[in-house]
Parts: C-alpha cells; sequence; structure tokens
C-alpha cells in the first residue's frame, strides 16, 4: 500500500517552517537584494565604471542590451518550468561567492578593471545558485554566461584579434574586388586602386560585428528548438559569417570607390552598408538554423518552430520577487559582499610608487661612434602607442645605421599598455619572413649581460630589415607580452610599481647581405644601448 502525502494535506498543524535557529534570520530576499547591490557597487565600483567606458565605444556598444537578453532568458526559464523549493546546501554557490571575491579583491589591488568586472561575473552567478539552490541554479546558466558578451577584451588581446581579423578582411576584401575585374594591390593592410588608396583600419576588423553577433548567436542557439550540435553550430558559425561578411562590405567599399569616388567609403554610406552587413549576418544566421533543421534532424521529428522567442506570460515570475525567502547562507553572502565593499572604499587610495628616472628626452644622441638623430612619431601613430614617454632615433656610426624606439609607461595594468611590434610591424606591410627568441650577449660599462630577446627578419618587396626588440620591466627582459602583464600585476601588488616599455631596434640589411652581418652590427649598437637602460628603466629596490 503506498500513500502520496503532498503538504497541502498536512493541515494548519503540520505546515513545513523553517528551523527555529533560522528564525532570526526568516524573510523576504528582495530587501537582502537591495543591499547587495548597494555592496556590489561598492567593491567593484572601479570595474563598472571600466564597463560604462567601454560601452562607449562602437565596438561595445551594444552592451547595454546585453543584461536585458540575460534577464528575459532568465524569466523565460522560470516561466516554462517554475523554480521547485530547494532547500538543499548552499555550499556551491558560497563557493563561487568566495571565488568572486578573490578575483574582485585581485582586480582592485592590481588596479586592472576588466579583472574587477570578471569577479562581478563571478558574484552574479553565485547570487542565482545561493537564491535558487545548486539544482535549480544550474537551470540558468545560459543567461548567466551570456553576461560575458558585455565585457571587453583584454587589450592585449583586442590588438591581437582585431590586427589578424584586419589582414583576414584585407585579403579577402580584395579577393572581392578582383571579382569586379578591377585592378588592386594589397599593401599590408592599405588596399590600393591606383588612384585611391583604402585603408584596413582597426574600426574595419570585423569586430564591431562579431562582439554584438556572438552575442545574439547565443540568443538564437539558446531559443533554437533542435539538437544540441546544431545550436554549438549555429553559436561559433558567427565568426566565420562576420568575417565573409565583413571582408565583402571592404569588397563592396573598393568597388564603389573605384567607380564613384573616395566619398563612397566616408559619412553616412559607410555606416548605413555598416548596418546591412550586420543585419545579413542575423539572416544568414537564421537561415543556417532553417536548414540545419530541415536536413539534418537524422531522424528526429521536424519541430513545429525553429527559432521560439515568446513574450507572452514571460514577465509573471517578477510577481513573485517579493515572495523569495532570504536564507542563511544567501543573507551570510549580502553581508560579507557589504563588509568588503565598506571596507574598501574606507581604505586610503594607493598610489603608484614614485619611480625616479630620466625622460627619455636626454637620452644620448652620441653613443660611442654612433651618432644619432631623433625625430617624432605620426600623431595617429603616437595616439595609438598611448606611451607616457617614448624616443625614436636613427644612430649611424657612417657605413651603419641602426633605428632605436624606446617607450616608456608609468602604468602596464591600467590603459592601453604596450603594443607590441608583433602586432605593429605587419600593419605596415611589412612581411615576417623568420621569427625566434634569441639570446644576445652585451658587453657594456656593467659587463657582459645576456639579453633574452624577440628576433624578426621582416620583408617588404626587395627591402629587407632585421629587429630585435624585448620589453624592459623593472630589471627584467620580457619577450612575451602576456607575461609582461603578469608580471606587471604581481609587482603592483608587491612593488606598487607595473612601470615599464620596449626597447626595439632595427637594422637595415642590403640586398644579398648574410644575415649573419647585421646580427653583428645589431649587436654592436646595442652593446652602447644597453648600458643606459638602467636609468631610463629603473629595476625594483
Amino acid at each position: 500500500m503506498s500513500m502520496d502525502i503532498r503538504k497541502d494535506d498536512l493541515g494548519p498543524s503540520r505546515t513545513l517552517s523553517r528551523p527555529q535557529g533560522l528564525a532570526p534570520l526568516a524573510g523576504k530576499a528582495w530587501p537582502w537584494l537591495l543591499v547587495a547591490c548597494v555592496g556590489a557597487a561598492a567593491f567593484f565600483w572601479d570595474g563598472l565604471i571600466s564597463l560604462g567606458v567601454a560601452w562607449a565605444r562602437p565596438e561595445y556598444s551594444y552592451g547595454p542590451i546585453v543584461p536585458l537578453i540575460t534577464g528575459y532568458m532568465t524569466l523565460r526559464e522560470i516561466h516554462r518550468r517554475p523554480i521547485r523549493k530547494d532547500d538543499g546546501r548552499r555550499t556551491l554557490g558560497l563557493l563561487v561567492f568566495v571565488l568572486a571575491l578573490i578575483v574582485g579583491l585581485a582586480g582592485n589591488l592590481v588596479r586592472i578593471p576588466d579583472v574587477i568586472t570578471y569577479g562581478f561575473i563571478l558574484y552574479i552567478g553565485a547570487i542565482i545558485l545561493l537564491l535558487a539552490g545548486t539544482r535549480e541554479g544550474f537551470r540558468f546558466w545560459p543567461g548567466w554566461l551570456h553576461l560575458i558578451f558585455m565585457l571587453p577584451l583584454p587589450s592585449f588581446i583586442y590588438l591581437k584579434v582585431s590586427t589578424h581579423l584586419q589582414f583576414i578582411s584585407s585579403e579577402l576584401g580584395v579577393w572581392f574586388i578582383q571579382l569586379a575585374q578591377i585592378p588592386v594591390f594589397l599593401d599590408g593592410n592599405v588596399i590600393d586602386l591606383g588612384d585611391y588608396k583604402l585603408q584596413v583600419a582597426e574600426a574595419c576588423s570585423g569586430l564591431r560585428y562579431l562582439f554584438p553577433l556572438f552575442s545574439f548567436g547565443w540568443l538564437m542557439a539558446v531559443l533554437y528548438n533542435g539538437p544540441n550540435w546544431h545550436r554549438v553550430v549555429i553559436f561559433f558559425s558567427t565568426i566565420p559569417v562576420t568575417i565573409v561578411m565583413n571582408s565583402f562590405r571592404i569588397g563592396v567599399i573598393g568597388v564603389l570607390v573605384n567607380a564613384y569616388g573616395i566619398e563612397q567609403a566616408e559619412g553616412f554610406l559607410h555606416f548605413f552598408e555598416g548596418w546591412i552587413i550586420f543585419i545579413t549576418c542575423t539572416a544568414i544566421l537564421y537561415l543556417e538554423a532553417v536548414i540545419l533543421s530541415r536536413f539534418f534532424l537524422f531522424g528526429r521529428p521536424r519541430p513545429e518552430y525553429i527559432v521560439w522567442m515568446d513574450f507572452e506570460g514571460v514577465w509573471e515570475p517578477l510577481k513573485k520577487v517579493p515572495t523569495i525567502p532570504a536564507g542563511r547562507a544567501f543573507i551570510l553572502s549580502v553581508l560579507g559582499i557589504l563588509a568588503a565593499g565598506a571596507i574598501w572604499q574606507t581604505l586610503p587610495d594607493t598610489k603608484a610608487s614614485h619611480v625616479d628616472r630620466l625622460p627619455l628626452g636626454v637620452f644620448p644622441m652620441q653613443l660611442g661612434a654612433w651618432e644619432g638623430q631623433s625625430s617624432m612619431l605620426e600623431p595617429a601613430i603616437e595616439r595609438v602607442l598611448g606611451a607616457d614617454d617614448y624616443l625614436l632615433a636613427t644612430y649611424s656610426n657612417g657605413s651603419d645605421q641602426a633605428n632605436l624606439l624606446l617607450t616608456f609607461y608609468r602604468s602596464q595594468t591600467e590603459g592601453e599598455g604596450i603594443h607590441s611590434p608583433e602586432i605593429c610591424l605587419p600593419g605596415g606591410g611589412w612581411e615576417v619572413s623568420e621569427w625566434q627568441q634569441a639570446d644576445l650577449r652585451l658587453t657594456g660599462a656593467q659587463g657582459e649581460k645576456t639579453v633574452h630577446a624577440n628576433r624578426a627578419i621582416i620583408q617588404l618587396g626587395l627591402e629587407r630589415q632585421l629587429v630585435y626588440y624585448w620589453f624592459e620591466q623593472r630589471g627584467r627582459q620580457i619577450t612575451n607580452d602576456f607575461e609582461v602583464k603578469f608580471v606587471s600585476m604581481w609587482d603592483t601588488v608587491r612593488h606598487g610599481r607595473s612601470d615599464g616599455g620596449l626597447v626595439r631596434v632595427v637594422v637595415p640589411m642590403a640586398p644579398g647581405e648574410p644575415v649573419a652581418r647585421a646580427e653583428e652590427r645589431a649587436t654592436a649598437f646595442l652593446d652602447q644601448v644597453y648600458p643606459q637602460i638602467p636609468d631610463y628603466y629603473p629595476a625594483l629596490d
């Protein structure tokens, strides 16, 4: 004999209640949610401000829409399947909350807003798990993960991605122009049409479409009514769709400029063409979903709808917000974030340690037999470089020449940071024929020193150049820009310093000249340069 006992059958005297130990903490969650928002704003403040600044940039201008879409995903999931009561443990939610505090604190200490925003995303996940419980909270991972798309890429990753996309878009754009039987030549990321030259700048890399299309592709994958592998295909196809359509846009602009003049690449028409491409990309994604649902079901029944974005009744869960109970773990996390925010806001502002150094403007123009002549970068390049101090000079010892670029940044954890030559050199049309790392044995006033550097041979037509560069980091010579970021974060916490910069030497090579000869000239020049470095890039005490 079996008996199905429901809560309603227990009667008034048998109604389930919270343990008496929780009575002082019993209550509704919504007042605590308001307190949690205040605490989070105080603790993650710098990251949130940085997020607002990023949203003002064209490639991230869609950012404010992302939380709204996430909210829709969450309400839609609750409407489709209401949350079941879960009085189980909130251990995972507490662990995620602690991790969010650690990540946010690390971002605050090293003054990197991006890291702070990562902690904020983790904090939102912790709140979901603490309110809904581990079992029910995991249902909302698609909406929570969607919040990542509102965050800007770290600048050193953004530059690499943008540069590679510029080259791909340039090459494909030229291919589209050639299909129209128009003579065209590609020089780096400059499309030469003869009478006109079009530069495929950073804004034309396609990231302006790729980032919002990522968000749209994720939403379409969530709303798609089909197998999970279809959803994966739909989401990741946003990358090739964006690249191809952006390249097609560049090709169309090239054809129009060739036929009607440079005005076709400027103003409203350029902006309008961008919107047409974005709308076309979304249409292609939907067409892809239609094809997958019609021809690639492999025996599964065809769905009545392909992408279902319903709004009927989806707002009903909002009416139940005042009735959500506040559990002990949730209240504990609210008190924790409030305390963390209050402590962080009351701490004295930690300023970067003063660095006693010489300005690069007084770098000697006479280095042994080498005599130099300084010059200035073009304003656009100087603006992109973003250095607090720099030196560009060409040195000669009679028959040999060497170009020296030194850049200095007071902080490498805030702002754009160093632009690696790995990104910048190909932009001028130079092709990298060799790229490796080398140990330079330099001799100077302080004795022999082995410097680990990047070595490249670049070529433009018949012209070749040998390039050496490294990142001078508070007494360290580093060749990897990712390592620079992590070392700077560590030194910010330990020593309050993240200053540093770039040392780059370029030596021209005569036609047919052996590489070993150019290396000798570069090493001879660096023998004179390196002893000067500590005065302009001080090491840690």
